[in-house]
């Protein structure tokens, strides 16, 4: 079981905590880890682009010449395609983009996510904030201690004092451990758990 250092918000060692290897030391698959990334991008679209067909264009109803007899090429509807104003061809219509992902590889990706930060020593515990009162200021501080500038921070469960604290901290997202996922963990360099949250995670992961 791998032990790491607690640190608090001076990054000053404070304590250790071991990390389950089932969870924070698991082989890394690139493929798993892409196409999990993959289905949350895909549940994130919208889908709600949607064009006109010819059927659909107001107008048109009436046959813009006759057939025969003018010199110019015979048309049926001024909302063809072909026709500025005309409806689209192949246009894309409303569409759910999701696809299924069975659970067991979902939480296999996030124990992965999870143990390449670990293994990559971007994993830090940290027992406290040193937040008061919401202050910007106070958290760049404590970024600042440790180090770094670009981080997902994890905590135990919705803190409105440090949400809004790192809110306008553009390399800085907070999530509660129910929120915890993949897309989130790799697209920060590094993963700040609260030391309260890690039984949590491990709740979370062991189901």
């Amino acid at each position: 079981m791998a032990t790491v250092t607690v640190m608090n918000n001076k990054n000053e060692k404070v304590g250790e905590v071991d990390l389950r290897e089932d969870i924070f030391n698991v082989p890394v698959k690139v493929g798993l880890l892409h196409e999990v990334v993959r289905w949350q991008m895909a549940r994130w679209r919208a889908g709600t682009a949607c064009t006109k067909t010819r059927g659909e264009v107001r107008g048109g109803g009436r046959k813009p010449w006759r057939q025969k007899g003018t010199g110019r090429a015979r048309q049926g509807s001024i909302r063809a395609p072909h026709w500025v104003g005309g409806g689209v061809v192949f246009g894309p219509k409303p569409r759910d983009y999701e696809f299924k992902l069975n659970k067991k590889q979902r939480r296999l990706a996030l124990k992965m996510a999870l143990s390449a930060r670990a293994q990559e020593g971007k994993l830090l515990v940290v027992d406290d904030f040193g937040l008061s009162e919401i202050k910007t200021k106070k958290f760049v501080e404590f970024l600042k201690n440790l180090g770094v500038d670009d981080a997902l921070v994890v905590v135990p469960e919705r803190d409105e004092i440090v949400e809004k604290s790192a809110r306008n901290l553009p390399k800085v997202k907070v999530l509660a451990v129910d929120g915890l996922n993949v897309y989130d963990i790799l697209d920060y360099e590094y993963l700040i758990i609260k030391r309260e949250a890690l039984p949590k995670i491990e709740e979370r992961l062991s189901k």
